[in-house]
């Protein structure tokens, strides 16, 4: 399946477990669509949330068209309702009541379809030494694989 990926949220892969992923659509209004196909989306500080069995994302910046002729363009910060199915919503709602858990946009993408997609996690905070464990494991897995290059070449 080819996707063409717009915005990514490599922030939310650093400071929490994913536990599940989700593809869920977007709401889009007017011009945004043109937007998210120029890239002009940003994922800083966004999370979703479930209201009234809606999924809803939060604070996911989509800059205005510049070359749109409508005068009344929508909010740039507006929430959006994203499409799940009834069960997903179901299933995430009752993970978010657990504590700890949070739903975190991950990606906005075109799928195949020529749809805008978003993929949400259903994610669990990380604590400062899982971060640091983290970034030690990267860099280790950095210095084998420079280590195995350099044997290689001197072979």
């Amino acid at each position: 399946m080819a996707r063409r990926t717009v915005a990514t949220n490599r922030k939310a892969r650093h400071e929490y477990f994913i536990e599940k992923t989700f593809e869920a659509g977007i709401e889009l209004q007017g011009s945004e669509v043109k937007s998210l196909r120029d890239a002009n989306v940003s994922l800083n500080e966004c999370y979703a949330q479930v209201q009234n069995m809606q999924a809803w994302v939060i604070n996911m910046r989509i800059s205005p068209y510049k070359h749109a002729t409508n005068v009344e363009q929508p909010d740039p910060e507006r929430r959006r309702r994203l499409l799940l199915k009834r069960r997903e919503i179901e299933q995430i709602d009752r993970a978010l009541k657990q504590k700890g858990y949070t739903l975190i946009p991950l990606s906005v993408y075109f799928n195949d379809r020529g749809l805008a997609k978003v993929e949400v996690g259903l994610c669990r905070g990380k604590r400062q030494y899982d971060k640091r464990d983290a970034i030690a494991e990267r860099d280790m897995e950095r210095d084998m694989e420079r280590t195995r290059r350099d044997f290689e070449r001197s072979r």
